[in-house]
């Protein structure tokens, strides 16, 4: 087993045993570390809540901490990509294992979309974990990228993990 495995096993294992907590952590390093997907993270909460038989509130609950989690971890890369600027990040493209075209390929985003693609990147996986670098390049207003990164994470987070609980609902249907 390799060591990326081996993270995210470490990851689930701390929102199964601490789910607020656990939700808020694993948001925030699936945003600075791409490997852990939220896609895998968020539903597995929403069963949690579910299976706890907690009430249908904590998908909100869960979902708003995600945000926060997320949020916290997309401002670090913002204020990296201000401070580095395009070349210098260009430079540690290798080491964060991310390709250029990835890159490339949120950049175009925001320059089409401008400051709205924070919001709506924030929605659509491969975009979501990338806008922020060109949001600092571009030096988004700070107050404005912290609104649109923490309604677009919380609104990505809430529906991850309704999305969770209701499959949850569907398979003890099926029982």
């Amino acid at each position: 087993m390799n060591e990326i495995q081996l993270f995210i096993e470490w990851v689930i294992s701390l929102v199964t045993e601490n789910l607020y907590l656990g939700v808020f952590l694993a948001a925030l390093i699936e945003t600075v570390f791409p490997p852990i997907p939220s896609e895998a993270i968020f539903p597995l909460a929403g069963y949690l809540v579910l299976k706890s038989e907690m009430s249908f509130i904590h998908i909100f609950g869960v979902g708003l901490v995600g945000g926060m989690g997320a949020t916290l971890g997309a401002v670090v890369i913002y204020l990296i990509a201000l401070k580095l600027g395009r070349n210098g990040l260009y430079r540690y493209l290798k080491y964060a294992k991310i390709k250029e075209s990835r890159f490339e390929k949120a950049d175009k985003w925001f320059e089409k979309y401008g400051d709205k693609s924070v919001l709506f990147g924030r929605l659509i996986p491969g975009i979501r974990e990338l806008v922020s670098i060109p949001a600092g390049i571009f030096n988004m207003k700070p107050i404005k990228f912290l609104l649109f990164t923490f309604i677009g994470s919380c609104a990505w987070s809430i529906l991850l993990t309704a999305a969770g609980y209701y499959f949850g609902v569907a398979t003890l249907d099926l029982i």
